[in-house]
């Protein structure tokens, strides 16, 4: 497991530098493994070095694309991410940390009505742009979208500019249907900061 200081949302892409000696461990067993997956959970309260942070419940599977060692000793690691993931307990860190999961997929019977996703993805795609305007950090916002909804859903909640513990709620949603429900919530508040911040 690779706790973050960020939530990771299936679709989504993630690099890291890795430098602390244990999580180079991690990346040389990954590397070992038939399969070079690890977990990622967001941390949600305090700092994951030296202790006494706590962890959501609910990360997801990454899969390393592409490392690279560094001259002096760090790992570059793409990785993209992709199923979800519960965490049933935290077992101890050997050396880096070990936890009981169990895969988490989307309830199937929360559909996603067609008109209403195209209606959040236009008001997603015009927040990362005015966001975009603003010097934030965002993505493409013309950045394609997977015809299927499930993986559509949460690649609007990368797309969108939310905080971290809202792209952490959308992870927790149980299907896309209620993760379209919250984005369409979100997006109120987003649209109103934007508005204001575009006044200055």
């Amino acid at each position: 497991m690779f706790p973050l200081g960020s939530a990771s949302l299936p679709g989504s892409v993630l690099t890291l530098h890795v430098f602390e000696p244990r999580y180079r461990a991690l990346v040389r067993d990954c590397l070992a493994a038939a399969e070079p997956e690890f977990g990622v959970v967001m941390i949600e309260r305090g700092r994951e070095v030296g202790g006494g942070d706590v962890r959501s419940g609910v990360g997801a599977v990454a899969r390393m694309l592409r490392v690279s060692e560094t001259d002096d000793g760090p790992y570059a690691v793409i990785a993209g991410v992709g199923r979800r993931i519960r965490v049933r307990e935290w077992l101890p860190d050997n050396p880096y940390p070990y936890a009981d999961v169990d895969d988490w997929p989307d309830d199937a019977t929360l559909a996603v009505d067609e008109q209403r996703l195209q209606t959040v993805v236009t008001r997603v795609r015009r927040a990362a742009s005015v966001a975009l305007q603003l010097g934030d950090p965002v993505a493409d916002p013309d950045m394609a979208l997977s015809a299927d909804a499930t993986v559509a859903t949460f690649q609007l909640g990368g797309l969108a500019p939310l905080a971290d513990l809202d792209r952490q709620r959308l992870l927790c949603a149980s299907g896309p249907g209620e993760r379209l429900a919250l984005l369409e919530e979100m997006l109120d508040t987003v649209d109103d900061v934007l508005a204001f911040r575009l006044q200055d």
